[in-house]
């Protein structure tokens, strides 16, 4: 007996002015099933469901719901045919409960009754295991919990399709396990579920079939059952594609930063980082862990000179066994005044790490515009390493003047980690690497920070997946909360183990 289509998207077509985000797509959703959409950045994914919530209108094709045409023009029209998308970034009000945030924007006659909202609210999560307070203030929410309140939210004004951008993006193994145990219970009682993911692992885990796209095509589907990471990947990159991450063993290992019960605060006067210590080692990749908004953006601004220390001692050790110099108190003009090369890859490329304006050459003299002599700046060695990193990481951009606010999120990471890379640091630092890059670029990035280690870089490796960090990484120092909670070998860990102490659990507990 064949599946009935919950959803159907027949030949959509979007263009944005000469860009074709989507042609001619023809995509299948079946009732009660689990599909992960995959591609690589720029595919088009995102794009296709938001013309399935409402937020595009497709310039061409029809989609049709539970076997009926239909117009979906807005996200209302979405949430009338019963689609609900729960997004990467999470619409919610901080000084609202969970059941205000669901019901804030619905039509009601009469007066809102919340004490009756409220236990709508309870039967939702008592019926697919959600862990909710519906009275509990969102300030108060863990990240796992807010995405709950989203799920429940779409799940509340009777969403029977549900979408789920980058669900696991920031939740530790242990929240992800959970997540999906409620997908499969939503799949169970007749939920038909897209999620889209870059986490291979997560695709075989918990769908039933997998759609690919590739440069706004659609190029086809295959059975979760039948396929494997490999295989996926080659298909959404069109050919064959080595998942290997090279680990060589650290060699000539020593002290390069060494920091010591580092505090710090914002602006407000809140403890970012509390009583933080550790060893940055050259020779060695070392691994920040930890969930969204521990300190890891902090600790990086701290050591760089981008973030007041209140207290604690940051100190440099230099390659030449020279006298070890105190950072806290420099700014990064200083750090460099020096002798100190320091390359930092910042999480805000465009904010913190290039000019959106100017295009790689200008991005690149930013870098050794000190170094001329007289009143005009050298653009001979700028525009040289601006044309080796367009090649060597395949930038796509029609020249080196084209201005980088105009590239794509994932090209404009390229032209930063490479022109980081290419300073000669003795300390480099990145943070979310690759984020938005694809696999096959996401595993030159990889391999590039493994040759400077081997070169005797001391590279500290700030990252959200857990798989990579125990895969590239020799040491992880694990945040929770601004403290660190452990200093582990990666080599000897387990997701399951990183996962407890991210949530301030110690490792004693995660091997009981």
């Amino acid at each position: 007996m064949e599946s009935v289509c919950a959803i159907k998207m027949e030949n959509i077509t979007k263009r944005f002015g000469s860009i074709v985000a989507n042609k001619g797509i023809n995509l299948e959703l079946r009732e009660g099933e689990i599909l992960s959409l995959l591609g690589e950045n720029g595919s088009g994914k995102t794009t296709l469901m938001n013309m399935l919530s409402g937020i595009y209108f497709p310039d061409e094709g029809q989609i049709y719901v539970h076997g009926k045409p239909v117009t979906i023009a807005s996200p209302k029209d979405a949430f009338d045919n019963g689609i609900g998308m729960i997004h990467q970034h999470f619409k919610l009000v901080d000084v609202f409960t969970a059941t205000e945030n669901i019901v804030l924007g619905l039509e009601d006659e009469g007066k809102l009754d919340l004490k009756a909202a409220s236990r709508k609210v309870k039967e939702i999560c008592d019926k697919y295991g959600f862990d909710i307070d519906p009275d509990q203030k969102i300030y108060d929410m863990s990240v796992s919990q807010k995405q709950t309140v989203e799920i429940v939210k779409v799940l509340y004004r009777g969403a029977d399709i549900l979408i789920l951008d980058e669900p696991t993006a920031v939740l530790t193994p242990q929240e992800t396990d959970k997540l999906f145990a409620i997908m499969r219970a939503m799949k169970a009682d007749g939920k038909s579920l897209i999620i889209i993911t870059h986490k291979l692992h997560e695709v075989l885990d918990v769908s039933d079939r997998v759609a690919i796209l590739r440069k706004g095509e659609y190029i086809g589907d295959v059975a979760t059952k039948d396929a494997n990471q490999q295989s996926l990947t080659d298909m959404m990159v069109g050919r064959s594609v080595s998942l290997n991450i090279d680990r060589p063993t650290p060699v000539n290992v020593k002290p390069r930063l060494v920091i010591e019960n580092v505090t710090a605060y914002d602006e407000l006067g809140v403890k970012r980082l509390d009583d933080v210590s550790f060893t940055i080692n050259a020779g060695e990749v070392l691994g920040i862990a930890g969930v969204a908004g521990s300190g890891q953006k902090e600790l990086l601004e701290s050591i760089a000179g981008l973030y007041p220390v209140a207290s604690g001692k940051i100190t440099y050790f230099g390659p030449e066994n020279d006298k070890p110099r105190e950072l806290v108190g420099l700014d990064p003009m200083s750090i460099r005044k020096n002798g100190i090369c320091m390359s930092f890859v910042p999480e805000d490329r465009l904010g913190m790490g290039l000019v959106g304006t100017m295009g790689m050459t200008g991005n690149m003299m930013l870098r050794s515009w000190r170094k001329g002599k007289g009143l005009f700046v050298n653009r001979k060695e700028p525009e040289e390493l601006a044309n080796r990193i367009w090649k060597d990481l395949e930038v796509v951009t029609p020249s080196t003047n084209f201005p980088v606010r105009r590239m794509s999120g994932g090209n404009v990471q390229k032209v930063l980690v490479g022109r980081e890379i290419a300073q000669a640091p003795s300390v480099l630092m990145t943070a979310y690497a690759v984020r938005g890059l694809d696999i096959n670029t996401s595993y030159t990035i990889y391999n590039l920070l493994t040759e400077q280690k081997m070169k005797g870089v001391a590279v500290v490796y700030v990252g959200e997946d857990l798989d990579v960090l125990l895969e590239l990484c020799d040491r992880l120092v694990i945040l929770c909360g601004g403290q660190v909670s452990g200093v582990v070998d990666a080599r000897a860990i387990t997701k399951e183990e990183v996962g407890l102490l991210m949530t301030q659990h110690r490792k004693e507990d995660a091997a009981e």
